[in-house]
Parts: C-alpha cells; structure tokens; sequence
C-alpha cells in the first residue's frame, strides 16, 4: 500500500526545479563462493532472502550477504554434469508462493540424452530454508537433447500467471541432426512454450486445434533463448536470444500479446539473412517475409557473441533508471541499457565500466540477471562464482540509528529508505514486520532528542516534531512517498505501531537519519 508522507515535511523545505544528472552505477558484491551459479532471484514479496542456483545442481539462500550452511535443494544427483549448456538451468517460484510453496525447476536431466525436464517442487512443510526432495511432479518432457548446447531451458512466470519456458533449437548447426527445427511446429526446439502451473496446455494458447503445430508452442523461430523476462510494471516480454556467426538479438512482444510471434531463426539472424547455408526440411519462411517479428535491437559479433537478456529495471533504489532495459554478452562482459516504448528504441548505452570493471569488483563471465523482490537489479558472475547488486555509486541516502522496540512477535518494525534524496528526486520510507492492518505514527523531527518512553527509545524530537497517523496494510507494511528537498539538512524518521500483545501495547522501528545534500 502507498501513502503519501507526511505533507508537513514537505511543506518546510522547498523543493529545488532544478533536474538531476543521471545517477552513477556500481556493483556491490552479494555473496560469494558459488560453484558455477547461473541464476538469481527471491519469491514474490520475499524481502528477506535471495536465491542463488548452481548448474551443478544445488540452490542456495542467501541471508545477509552469505549462503546458509545447507542448500535449499540438492538435485545434483538428478541433473546433468556435462559440459556446456546442460544441468540445472533455472528456477521459479510460483506467483503464490506464500501460500502454496511450489517451485518451478528446469534441467537436463542425468541420462546420455540429457533430456530437458520442467519439474514443480514443494518447499518443506518443516522448514522454509528446504525444498522437499520427494515432492517432485515432472510437468514437461523429458525432452530428448540432440547436444549439449542450445537447450535453452529458462523458466518464467507471466503476468498471466502462465509459466513461459524457453527452448533452444537443440544445436541445429550440427547436421544432420534437426535442421531448422526452430521453424518446425512438430517439433519443441526453439521455442518458447506456455503451461499451466499445473503443466497442462492454456486453452487459449495460439496453435490449439493446429494440426502442424504443438499445443504448448507460444512462439517460435528462436536459436537459444537462455533469459528472457517480464516487465513487472507493464508485462512486456523481452526475450535475449543468442545467436550464431553474426547477431546477438533482443526480442520484444507487448504486454497482452496472443502468442505466435515467428522471430525468424533460421532463415533469419537478426534482423539479417543467416548466412550458414543448412538450408531448412521441411521449407520455413524466407529471409525478410514481412510475417517474422525482427528484434527490437541488435549487435554484431564484433561487440559479442553470447547475449545475457536481463530486466526492466523497477527498483526503487535508481529512480532515474526505472524503465531501463538491462542486457550483457557472455563472452565480452559488456553490459548495455536501452528505453523501448513499444515503437521506439531510445538511451541505448553501454555500463560496462560502471557494473563489470576490469579490477575491483571484476566480474569474471555474466551468466545471468535477476531480480529481488522490490525490483532491484542483480548481476551473476559464472566462472567467479559471485553474485553482485546494481546501487548507486552516491552517499547512503540515511544512517540507521537502531533504538528499535520488539513487538507482540518478538521481532522489531523494520524501518528503511529506498532511492535518492536531494532535489528534485524520490524516494520511498518503507516499513516492515509490523502487525497487520495497525495504526502507526510517523514521528519526524529535523532534531534528534532520545527520550525513554514506554520501555522503548523514541529518536526525534517530539516536541519540535510531527505526528502523522497511518495504517499498515495487510502484511504489516506500509510505504511513503518522500520527495526531494535542498539541502544540506538532516532529518529524523520514526514509527510507533499500534501493537496490544507488546509491552506498554506499543513497539518502535528503528530511527533513521535522512541526510540532504
């Protein structure tokens, strides 16, 4: 739930009229140790972990900057171990994951065909930090593999709820194979299918009642889509496909979209003819019939040769970035960002030296983009076995003052900021493991003056402050719009939550100290 904050804050400060600059970038490391990870994530509304994956087989959680001792799940002795594109490749966590628990997971599994397998998990009724190893259903394949490259095998929710699953073409350069089984609607291999959670095929999925073409098909003509992703704001899909001796490629299909887009692999790379010359059985398309989707952007060999699609970054950290499509290359390490509108490609720019450095936090191989849950932006490093996070390279915007007061459940209101203070800019208070739906107050003072009141430790000063009443939604949160002031000045930010079963029936967050520059 959004609520505006406090308007007599605002009201003593004017706000300056002047723009901002583009905020820095850099990547902060996460977690380290990794055996080969290939994945980053956290479930719906899940502020507390991260999740890491590993090709080999194993899942970890991350808290506070380190892997638990015990994996999440060990399915190391279900997966493939052999080289390339093959073992555990991606996991979802269902959109209702709260309350049902269920985890999506895609490999190949440990047989000489290293079959593709999308399997649905449960997570242990006796500890959330485990999946539970017996819980596996088998919702798709096992699908044969003809190599171990091009296998695609990413798994994604939509906003449809459907889960998506991408395909590659299974190695099509390697006659005589599959020739151009990315065009051949028999066939699964580059494709991008669309299930139900519960594997079954969605009534309304474009090539029902087509007799040439899968039911599970969503779209076709793709090489090796190995990430794609949602837009969480709009539902746009954009999808990096890797390509073969010429383009690396960005796929784009709207928000809403009824499925059966043809992105034109192979005849097509890119936007461009592909030059191989397998020649395709049975005939596809030919090169440029206006009825392919061309990409939305792409890049030469000369920059690349392995695209990493990324996300739309909708993290609250970066305001200015909010919209920013995020993408890397395997080989090179190099990091783009581009703005689409649907039309329109704009802002494309390059953040290698900002988010992959040569020294410092150097970045070995970028296998993977993720996401947590407020949106923020996470990069994988594969053959360094590190996962790093995109902030900005600026001040903290606040200093966390502590004096926080339990409540009934014997965890303390959790009390942050998120994004950039200063002119002209917004960011958003955020309070956390309050009880639900209960009165708080914002105590908010430009001078600090601790004073012991019902056995807590209230930070501002009340009797030059303000008290501003609010209600926490149904998961004991509550965010608050903060717009930017000039500065220099400092600020005090407070809660105190309605809470019967606390003592005094009282519990505080943390204070913070908001510095303007």
């Amino acid at each position: 739930m959004k609520h505006p904050l406090v308007p007599c804050l605002a009201s003593l400060i004017a706000l300056a009229a002047t723009p901002f600059a583009q905020t820095p970038l850099k990547t902060e490391l996460v977690a380290s140790g990794f055996q080969k990870p290939v994945q980053v994530l956290a479930p719906p509304d899940d502020r507390g972990r991260l999740f890491v994956v590993e090709q080999t087989g194993l899942i970890h959680v991350v808290r506070d900057g380190a892997a638990l001792p015990t994996p999440f799940a060990d399915l190391s002795g279900t997966v493939a171990q052999d080289p390339g594109d093959v073992g555990l490749l991606s996991i979802a966590f269902d959109p209702a994951y709260a309350t049902n628990g269920f985890v999506y997971v895609s490999y190949n599994d440990d047989t000489d065909e290293h079959r593709s397998v999308v399997a649905r998990y449960e997570v242990s009724a006796s500890d959330p930090d485990a999946l539970d190893p017996a819980s596996a259903t088998i919702l798709f394949g096992p699908l044969d593999q003809p190599t171990n490259s091009h296998n695609g095998g990413h798994v994604a929710f939509g906003p449809d709820g459907m889960l998506y699953v991408g395909l590659g073409d299974g190695g099509s350069a390697h006659p005589p194979v599959y020739t151009c089984p990315a065009q051949d609607g028999a066939l699964f291999y580059g494709k991008l299918l669309r299930l139900m959670p519960d594997g079954s095929v969605p009534a309304d999925n474009p090539f029902v009642g087509d007799p040439a073409v899968l039911d599970e098909i969503w779209a076709l003509g793709l090489r090796n889509p190995w990430r794609f992703s949602f837009d969480r704001v709009t539902g746009d899909l954009y999808v990096g496909d890797v390509g073969h001796l010429q383009i690396e490629e960005i796929d784009f299909l709207p928000a809403g979209s009824p499925g059966g887009a043809n992105f034109g692999w192979e005849p097509m790379e890119g936007s461009g003819c592909e030059t191989y010359g397998l020649g395709c059985d049975p005939a596809v398309p030919t090169c440029g019939d206006p009825a392919l989707t061309p990409p939305v952007h792409e890049y030469a060999h000369t920059e690349g040769c392995a695209v990493i699609g990324g996300f739309v970054y909708r993290g609250c950290a970066i305001p200015d970035l909010r919209g920013a499509y995020f993408f890397a290359d395997y080989c090179t390490n190099r990091v783009w960002s581009f703005r689409y509108d649907g039309t329109t490609l704009t802002d494309l720019q390059e953040r290698t030296a900002e988010l992959a450095p040569g020294g410092g936090l150097s970045i070995a191989t970028i296998s993977s983009f993720g996401e947590d849950a407020d949106g923020e932006l996470y990069l994988v490093d594969r053959l360094g076995g590190e996962v790093f996070k995109v902030v900005p390279d600026v001040p903290p915007p606040f200093v966390d003052l502590g004096f926080a007061k339990a409540g009934a459940s014997g965890v303390a209101p959790e009390l942050d900021l998120c994004g950039l203070i200063g002119s002209g800019e917004t960011a958003t208070i955020r309070l956390r493991n309050a009880p639900p739906s209960a009165p708080v107050a914002a105590l908010i003072s430009f001078n600090a003056k601790r004073v012991q009141l019902w056995g807590g430790t209230i930070v501002p000063d009340v009797a030059t402050g303000y008290f501003e009443p609010a209600v926490t939604d149904a998961t004991g949160s509550l965010e608050a719009t903060l717009d930017g002031v000039a500065g220099p000045v400092q600020s005090y930010v407070q809660f105190g939550v309605l809470d019967p079963g606390a003592t005094f029936g009282v519990a505080f967050s943390n204070a913070i100290r908001l510095d303007y520059p």
